[in-house]
């Protein structure tokens, strides 16, 4: 039987941290491709320290886009994050593109050809998550500890605040009572700070309101325990602070720790890669089903074998909640949708530069964009899942 009354803590980090920092270039490289030819291919890591950058992977697609092209993109989003300082400067990093061609071998496993429809670009297991929780349909724990960040961001973007860095993390533990989030009962909020006189009480001072400004009403009490950069100063940060990775951040990422994760990271990669593409298929198929009212919690799993169109199991939890047998949900899942990549990139739109507004403050959880950024948080199957289920 699962707890009704607990604690539970979710984390987000910032576009400035250093492994969101390689995230967000590996996106862009991705949509550097995909805006000049849907069907490209690109496999593409990232490593950022102190006033180095390199981008290393494999990619099929047109040739005009070259390694200095790659270079001044990757300055842009630098610059569009906000490093301009001496450990990590947008104009004065070292930036290194050894990009190299897709394996035959692997190309050979996906294309389509003949009648042999294209494959999965890997094996793998994905998952997806919704609950009601929140307006989103996601955990609270992390929505309102992404929501911290995405505040302060804007803050300090929009010049309201020009004392903190592009730098931060989040923390929120959440009260739950008869299985609802009711309240916060600890905040962390380590953020960088561009004075190094700040002690950790002018810090708070600054970033409280924002805090506040993110959670729900009523939910930040008297005991409500506060932790704002609890080690002191934070000036150095970023990647001069510590070295940055692509893919390193796959729970904050998701669900905050709420749901199972594959293992697989969504950033640098393109959508024929089911690590991605399928993970984003099963949180639309999950957040429809909350959303047509079919249980309050959901868990969708797919799994996919390497050059292998259909996904080689369907599994469907909806935690005690459902209002449907989830065996029947399983069978009407693959009806209502084609779940080979192919399916899943045609039904959501996914052949298009939309990949690096994805790279902080979770792939999940936001508003579906006019351009078709976050097609996988539409709730449009929901009336189809109600009547095949009917």
């Amino acid at each position: 039987m699962a707890r009704s009354s607990y604690l539970f803590t979710s984390e987000s980090v910032s576009e400035g941290h250093p492994d969101k920092v390689s995230d967000r270039i590996s996106d862009t490289v991705v949509d550097a491709y995909l805006a000049q030819e849907p069907e490209a291919r690109v496999a593409c890591e990232t490593l950022c320290t102190t006033n180095r950058v390199v981008i290393a992977g494999e990619v099929r697609g047109p040739a005009s886009i070259t390694g200095d092209y790659l270079a001044h993109l990757a300055r842009l989003a630098i610059k569009d994050i906000g490093y301009e300082q001496d450990g990590f400067h947008w104009a004065h990093a070292d930036i290194e593109v050894l990009l190299h061609a897709q394996s035959a071998h692997i190309a050979m496993g996906v294309d389509a050809s003949g009648g042999k429809d294209e494959g999965a670009g890997d094996q793998g297991i994905m998952f997806g998550y919704a609950c009601d929780e929140t307006p989103d349909l996601m955990p609270a724990p992390i929505a309102y500890s992404h929501k911290i960040l995405k505040t302060m961001a804007d803050a300090r973007k929009s010049g309201e605040t020009r004392i903190l860095g592009p730098d931060a993390k989040s923390q929120v533990t959440v009260r739950y009572d008869n299985g609802k989030p009711v309240c916060a009962t600890q905040i962390v909020v380590s953020t960088q700070h561009l004075d190094e006189h700040l002690t950790s009480h002018d810090i708070r001072a600054i970033v409280e309101p924002y805090v506040r400004q993110s959670l729900p009403d009523g939910w930040i009490g008297d005991d409500c325990v506060w932790h704002v950069n609890p080690t002191g100063k934070f000036v150095i940060g970023g990647p001069d602070g510590d070295a940055g990775l692509t893919g390193r951040k796959i729970i904050v990422d998701t669900y905050g720790g709420a749901a199972p994760h594959g293992g697989g990271a969504f950033s640098g990669k393109d959508p024929t890669k089911v690590d991605r593409s399928a993970a984003y298929a099963a949180r639309y198929l999950a957040k429809n089903v909350v959303a047509a009212g079919l249980s309050s919690r959901c868990t969708i799993q797919l799994s996919y074998a390497i050059g292998v169109a259909q996904p080689l199991s369907i599994y469907a939890d909806l935690h005690g909640t459902g209002q449907i047998d989830e065996a029947r949900l399983e069978s009407v899942l693959s009806e209502v949708m084609d779940l080979s990549p192919r399916g899943i990139r045609t039904a959501l739109g996914l052949n298009r530069p939309i990949y690096a507004r994805t790279a902080a403050y979770g792939h999940f959880g936001r508003a579906p964009e006019a351009d078709g950024g976050f097609s996988w948080e539409r709730v449009d199957l929901a009336d189809a899942l109600r009547s095949a289920l009917a």
